[in-house]
């Protein structure tokens, strides 16, 4: 296998000037747990500390100044001044190359669509301090439609959108005590004055990302949207504490994993955004499966593919350089300054392009899938040798060879193979076989990492990971693996359920001599 060699990383743009003035970064921080026009049983316990610790966030690890920041809650964030606040305090009050932060904790909700721009006829909502119940629905709601609009005058700023609340449709159409009793710190309204289903369940709810119809459009102006569960599924308050001292589950695990100790999965010290996502799906799944009533939580990450390594907040100032390139010997991993062409604020990547294949999967491995070279992890320039690949479960392989230089080698799938066939469970799959009817050889040195990648479910990859394009060309290996990840970070809508795709990972590092 010849080692391939790039030194450009096509997903980042050049480094950020270190002199560039920075005009004004904005945080708008809205939680809402009591309501005018609401029974008390409506009312949430968790808003009031999520934006204590939301803002404890954004003055602490994001380094956002105190006075940079607007805080909403209870009556003061009425409908009006919510709106005027993202439009004056947000819009108005920043440039292009800015950091503008939007969270929200508190209801949401579905209301009839009115503009046409909804295949399901409702639009998502969340609500307000003076949200109240009209003739046949929700009034004074901000509209998915009115997000959008925000945030498309935001383009070309950094802009995190953070939402932790759900988005009701079918879980149940009545406002009694007794109808959601049963779902004590549920983040959801049902819509007023519609008869009770026959059998009520938590089935069906729907939340769309963010409430923001058009993530592909807005993510590339440079929006990274975060929000607490997946369509048709419930967000919670931690019902598990004491009233005083509830939180939303999303937002607690959101605000934790910003700690390496917590969610930095390859131990780099780097936190990236896919690292952060996997470390909330998973604090999510834990508190599901302690509640009854909750089948299932899956948080939802949009943003640009070549987001998911960057990170989250700067690493240690003494381990970042602007270097265009790391040796992958140094002990220390060392962080490049770069900025996602979609956003203005810098980021960081690990200098390594090895070390930073662990930040853009997000996921340490699991044992779940095991790749092993029949010549051991060493190699000698000119050897030949073999590639194996065993899974713990059924699916499809995609299977990397990613060098020092930040060059990728799509192994698998290939045009080559006799026949391509999903792994069986415990299976191993061998390559090259004796149907390609050539070896594979050693060749460069150094350290390099397979990558291999088993989706359970019937995702298409087509696109990011064609066949055609296996042991040909020569791939950048985080655009290509950012590229394949995103697509296994969408919601799976093949089941009765929408869930997360089912998929495991599995490396090796070896060297050349």
């Amino acid at each position: 296998m010849t080692a391939l060699r790039t030194t450009a990383i096509a997903s980042l743009c050049c480094l950020a000037s270190l002199g560039a003035a920075r005009a004004e970064d904005r945080a708008l921080v809205i939680g809402i747990g009591t309501y005018e026009n609401l029974p008390e049983e409506m009312f949430l316990h968790g808003p009031k500390n999520d934006v204590k610790a939301i803002e404890a966030l954004l003055t602490g690890t994001l380094q956002f100044k105190p006075e940079a920041i607007r805080v909403l809650t209870d009556e003061k964030a009425t409908r009006q001044a919510m709106l005027s606040s993202m439009d004056e305090w947000l819009v108005a009050g920043t440039a292009p190359g800015d950091r503008v932060y939007l969270y929200f904790s508190g209801h949401g909700l579905q209301v009839k669509d009115v503009s046409g721009d909804e295949e399901d006829g409702m639009d998502e909502a969340i609500s307000t301090y003076d949200i109240r119940a009209g003739d046949d629905d929700w009034m004074n709601v901000i509209l998915d439609d009115d997000l959008e609009a925000v945030l498309e005058k935001l383009k070309g700023r950094a802009v995190m959108l953070v939402i932790d609340a759900c988005h009701s449709g079918t879980i149940s159409r009545s406002l009694s005590p007794q109808a959601v009793s049963g779902l004590n710190g549920a983040r959801y309204l049902p819509r007023p004055f519609a008869k009770t289903p026959k059998q009520p369940a938590t089935r069906g709810l729907r939340i769309d990302l963010g409430v923001v119809d058009k993530p592909a459009q807005l993510t590339a102006g440079g929006l990274t949207a975060w929000s607490a569960a997946a369509a048709y599924q419930v967000a919670w308050d931690d019902v598990r504490l004491p009233i005083e001292e509830r939180h939303g589950v999303f937002t607690s695990a959101y605000i934790a994993g910003y700690t390496p100790k917590e969610s930095d999965a390859n131990g780099n010290g780097l936190v990236s955004n896919a690292e952060l996502f996997e470390y909330v799906t998973r604090k999510s799944k834990d508190y599901c499966s302690t509640l009854e009533g909750c089948d299932n939580l899956d948080p939802q990450l949009e943003s640009v593919p070549e987001a998911l390594g960057t990170s989250v907040a700067k690493p240690e100032p003494d381990r970042v350089e602007q270097a265009a390139h790391q040796p992958s010997n140094k002990p220390e991993p060392v962080y490049q300054e770069a900025k996602v062409e979609a956003g203005g604020a810098p980021a960081y990547v690990d200098g390594d392009p090895i070390g930073a294949v662990g930040d853009i999967v997000g996921k340490a491995d699991s044992g779940a899938v095991t790749v092993s070279l029949d010549t051991g992890s060493k190699l000698r320039k000119g050897k030949a040798f073999k590639i194996s690949v065993t899974s713990q479960y059924a699916g499809n392989l995609v299977l990397l060879d990613v060098n020092g230089e930040g060059t990728a080698t799509q192994i698998f799938p290939n045009d080559m193979a006799q026949k391509i066939t999903p792994l069986s469970a415990g299976s191993t799959l061998t390559i090259p076989d004796d149907y390609y009817g050539f070896d594979f050889e050693a060749d460069g040195n150094g350290e390099n990492m397979l990558v291999a990648i088993v989706v359970g479910d019937a995702v298409d990859l087509k696109d990011v990971a064609p066949s055609a394009q296996g042991l040909n060309a020569e791939l950048d290996a985080r655009q290509s693996i950012s590229g394949i990840i995103a697509k296994l970070q969408k919601t799976w809508t093949g089941d009765a359920e929408n869930r997360g795709v089912h998929w495991s990972l599995g490396t090796l590092k070896y060297t050349v001599e």
